[in-house]
């Protein structure tokens, strides 16, 4: 794809063919030419679903040469990360189990991208089952960082942020479980929003009531983030989160910000640097420090916030674990020799986990979201770097320590990214944000999180920050791409 096109975002490339200057066809080939190129560097694909592409392009093209009135996705390539259904296209988890499965339905949140005028162009990348930090799996093999052969693309939505930071596509669905679009954005310099609970429905998750596992988007601005929002929030009645909650218009949210010299006036941030963690880097944190100074000079009251916090890690652990047991372990005694050795050893680690306690850690989730929620009633966004250190090696041993400044620092979840997890269990919308670069050229990111119900006006915030600090333009090394 043309560079003009390939970092072009979602929102000029819609307006573009609405006014004829852009072909869907045109795109449909770049991107498909891009992808092909690109899979052998970063390996960000699983499936890609060029007959259909293409088919959906020229359909595309054929209602704008009719005059037809045109979806705001209009003819716009979009990924999917294959944990997600998609009706004809496969579907596998990053499982060898199920590396032939072809669903015979969207999920809802693809049906309602379609509907908005998205082309579905191909599956991304994930760990077995989504359960790894580290997009890696033996059907795929290792899914590379868009800025550096030798770091990982972060998970479980590396093939998601590597397609958007890589300009493969401007739109891509991501899922998030503990931080797997927030880490992976953070890890490729892009913009990864996580809604909180209800706000996209997810129809087909087995547990409607407790689930902690969220679809969303991810994309290169925060605009693009508002436009997929707008296709995919609102409710349905197979989610119990999600029913009866109509969503604000996002895009119509951020058109109220304006060109005014100080739109965060008023707004009341607590920074974190550390959340239940002993261990931040100091690039990591300089460039943080300098991320609040900017939403200060948008006219922001910052201040430090240092409620007391425990890292949730061992209750994420239990309760996650006991869903994925409840889920999965089927597969674990049909298949144990061709799955994931990581994933199995995860599993192993949580078999023995009783009822007691899952209700135990039940419990210990709504304590949590009860001790969150308070923190709002002095501040109304929260602010914290949203990993601990910049992306991890590519071959990171998983049950291994990191490193932190030269310090080995043990358990990976707890360590590095311990910000993102508790923010699942709670609800809160959270989204990380570029803010920097560390001394190897590695990206750097703040996340900002917002009180339950305040979606839109945490885009508000994060597209004041954007505007500031703006990133976008700036694109990782790909000479094989570009």
């Amino acid at each position: 794809m043309a560079d003009d096109l390939a970092y072009t975002p979602a929102a000029e490339l819609a307006a573009l063919i609405r006014t004829r200057r852009l072909s869907p066809v045109e795109l449909m080939t770049a991107t498909l030419a891009r992808i092909a190129r690109a899979q052998p560097v970063l390996n960000a694909f699983i499936t890609v679903a060029e007959e259909p592409a293409l088919a959906g392009a020229r359909a595309a093209e054929a209602a704008v040469m009719r005059g037809e009135p045109l979806a705001p996705l209009h003819g716009l390539p979009v990924s999917i990360k294959d944990l997600v259904p998609t009706a004809g296209i496969r579907t596998t988890w990053g499982s060898r189990v199920f590396a032939e499965h072809v669903p015979e339905a969207d999920a809802e949140v693809v049906t309602r991208l379609k509907a908005s005028g998205a082309i579905v162009v191909g599956k991304t990348t994930t760990p077995e089952f989504g359960q790894q930090c580290l997009t890696q799996a033996p059907l795929f093999g290792r899914t590379r960082n868009a800025w550096d052969a030798g770091r990982t693309s972060g998970g479980s939505s590396g093939g998601a942020a590597v397609a958007a930071a890589a300009g493969l596509t401007a739109l891509a669905v991501a899922t998030d479980g503990g931080g797997s679009t927030r880490i992976p954005a953070a890890c490729n310099g892009v913009v990864g929003f996580k809604q909180g609970l209800g706000v996209v429905p997810q129809e087909y998750a087995q547990d409607g009531f407790g689930n902690i596992s969220y679809v969303t988007p991810m994309t290169r601005t925060v605009r693009d983030t508002a436009l997929m929002l707008d296709a995919m929030a609102g409710p349905d009645r197979r989610d119990p989160l999600s029913a009866g909650r109509p969503q604000p218009g996002f895009v119509a949210a951020l058109d109220t910000l304006g060109p005014v010299m100080k739109p965060l006036a008023g707004l009341r941030v607590g920074w974190r640097p550390m959340l239940g963690n002993a261990h931040v880097a100091a690039d990591v944190l300089a460039a943080c420090e300098r991320a609040v100074a900017a939403l200060a000079d948008l006219g922001a009251e910052t201040r430090g916030h240092e409620a007391p916090f425990e890292n949730p890690e061992a209750l994420w652990f239990v309760s996650n674990g006991a869903y994925r047991m409840a889920q999965f372990g089927h597969h674990l005694a049909q298949h144990r020799e061709i799955l994931c050795p990581t994933f199995v050893r995860q599993m192993d680690r949580v078999r023995d986990v009783s009822a007691a306690e899952l209700y135990a850690a039940i419990f210990a989730r709504t304590a949590l979201y009860r001790q969150v929620q308070a923190w709002f009633s002095d501040i109304d966004i929260l602010a914290m770097p949203t990993l601990s250190r910049t992306a991890l090696p590519i071959d990171q041993d998983f049950f291994g320590p990191i490193t932190i400044d030269g310090v080995a620092v043990p358990n990976l979840r707890a360590a590095w990214y311990p910000y993102t997890m508790p923010f699942n269990l709670t609800g809160n919308p959270a989204v990380s944000l570029l803010c920097g670069f560390d001394e190897a050229g590695l990206p750097v990111a703040i996340q900002l999180v917002g009180p339950v119900g305040e979606d839109a006006r945490l885009l508000q915030v994060a597209a004041a920050f954007e505007r500031a600090m703006p990133w976008a333009d700036r694109h990782p090394p790909l000479p094989e791409l570009d």
